[in-house]
């Protein structure tokens, strides 16, 4: 058998797109990252010498970047302004959290059923630690626990393609959904609606929990709406 033999350079060569890929992969994770924790906000221009100077690249990656994201749905392209972060008109927007609906209520109604009691008291224990912030009115420590809180509901769930699937569709809505926190008093309603979803579930009680998750991803749905409404980016479109 004749074996091919090959040289340095060519072994380089053939290595090269996969590390522009590596790159290419990491460049969109950070850009997502940034859309998600807010950095960079719903409807704002994303500028491709600005990135490339912000992550150390040419534009060229950049603009690949922003194209596999705006296939994701978090960057979208307009007429005379390019990429911009996404902002969805209202009747994708309730389309989204409509989704988003149902598969957290199923997550709550399996947790309820499949939680054992370790993972009950983790999640009162959450639930008791955003009192506290809530008490105090820090809106993103709030949105950081109440991240910990939903995902412990969908760890609980015990379906590890639902748990994927709800984690994937919650980092696709949290840029449209975090503003909500802003609203006066919604971190203590956001708080009320978690203590009837942690009791539904520590008492086992399917149903109720999957009512009170229906009822708090409703209601957050409504809030973030009226707060998306309110902004520059949204009165633009």
């Amino acid at each position: 058998m004749i074996r091919r033999m090959e040289t340095p350079g060519a072994s380089i060569a053939a290595n090269a797109p996969r590390r522009e890929e590596t790159q290419l992969a990491r460049l969109a994770r950070s850009i997502a990252e940034a859309i998600v924790d807010g950095r960079l906000a719903p409807g704002e221009r994303l500028d491709e010498a600005g990135l490339a100077a912000r992550y150390g690249v040419s534009r060229t990656p950049v603009r690949e970047a922003l194209r596999n994201l705006a296939a994701s749905g978090l960057v979208e392209h307009r007429p005379h302004r390019g990429a911009v972060v996404a902002l969805p008109d209202p009747p994708r927007l309730r389309g989204m959290f409509e989704l988003m609906t149902e598969l957290e209520a199923t997550a709550a109604r399996f947790a309820a059923l499949r939680m054992d009691p370790h993972e009950r008291r983790a999640l009162a224990a959450l639930h008791e630690e955003a009192a506290a912030i809530m008490r105090g009115g820090d809106a993103a420590a709030y949105e950081a626990v109440n991240l910990r809180f939903h995902h412990a509901i969908f760890s609980g769930s015990h379906n590890p393609f639902l748990e994927e699937t709800t984690q994937a569709m919650r980092v696709r809505i949290r840029p449209f959904s975090r503003g909500q926190f802003n609203l006066e008093g919604r971190l203590m309603l956001s708080h009320v609606e978690h203590g009837e979803i942690v009791t539904a579930i520590a008492q086992g009680d399917a149903a109720s929990a999957e009512a009170a998750m229906r009822t708090h991803v409703g209601r957050i749905a409504e809030a973030a709406a009226g707060y998306l409404a309110a902004t520059p980016a949204m009165e633009a479109r």
